[in-house]
C-alpha cells in the first residue's frame, strides 16, 4: 500500500539533553502537506532481550532477573537483558547480556524479532532471542550499578502474572508474545 502522503520531512535537529545513556533532539519537521511543527525524539543505542528456556523435570522453566527499576520505583521480574555496546551486534550482545546478568550461555540463540520500544519518541530498535541448551558458568558478572538474582520461573506463572508486579517490564510481555508466536 502506498503511503507517501504519511511521511514527514525532518527540517532540522538540535540537541536539547545528553546523558550516559540517552540523548533528547527537539526535530522540527515539515509534514506532507506544508505544516511544520517540532517533535521531541530520544536517541539511544539499540537494546537486546534474552528469552532463556531450560528444560528441568518439572518442565521447561525461564531464567529470569530481579531487579530494581528507578524509573517505576519498584522491583521488576524480567527477561535479561541491555544496551548492545559500541559496535557490537545484537546476536554477540545477546550472548553477552545473559552470561553477564544470568550466569549461563546459551548452546544456541535464534532471533524472535526487533521491534521500536516506543516509535512515537524514540529512534532505537529492541532485538530479541530466544536461548537454549543453556550450560551454567561460575557466576554473574555484573555491571557496577546492577544488582539482580537470576530465578527460574514457571511459564505458565508468568503468563498469568504479566501485567502484575513483578511482571510489570512491557519489553517481557513483547519478548513473550514472540517466543510463544515462533
Amino acid at each position: 500500500m502506498e503511503a507517501s502522503h504519511l511521511i514527514w520531512t525532518e527540517i532540522d535537529k538540535k540537541e536539547v539533553y545528553r546523558s550516559r545513556v540517552l540523548s533528547v533532539w527537539d526535530a522540527r519537521c515539515r509534514s506532507p502537506e506544508g505544516k511544520t511543527g517540532v517533535f521531541t525524539i530520544i536517541d539511544s543505542s539499540d537494546w537486546v532481550i534474552v528469552v532463556p528456556v531450560i528444560k528441568t523435570r518439572r518442565g521447561p522453566q525461564f531464567l529470569m532477573v530481579r531487579q530494581w527499576r528507578h524509573g517505576s520505583r519498584e522491583l521488576s521480574l524480567e527477561f535479561p537483558g541491555g544496551v548492545l555496546e559500541k559496535g557490537e551486534d545484537s546476536e554477540a550482545g545477546a550472548a553477552r547480556e545473559l552470561e553477564e546478568e544470568t550466569a549461563h550461555r546459551a548452546g544456541r540463540l535464534t532471533v524472535l524479532g526487533t521491534m521500536s520500544p516506543n516509535p512515537a519518541i524514540m529512534s532505537n530498535r529492541v532485538h530479541f532471542y530466544y536461548a537454549e541448551d543453556l550450560v551454567p558458568l561460575e557466576g554473574q558478572n555484573l555491571d557496577e550499578d546492577e544488582f539482580l538474582d537470576a530465578e527460574f520461573i514457571p511459564p505458565g506463572e508468568l503468563i498469568r502474572g504479566m501485567g502484575k508486579p513483578p511482571y510489570v517490564h512491557a519489553l517481557t510481555a513483547a519478548a513473550l508474545a514472540l517466543y510463544l508466536g515462533r
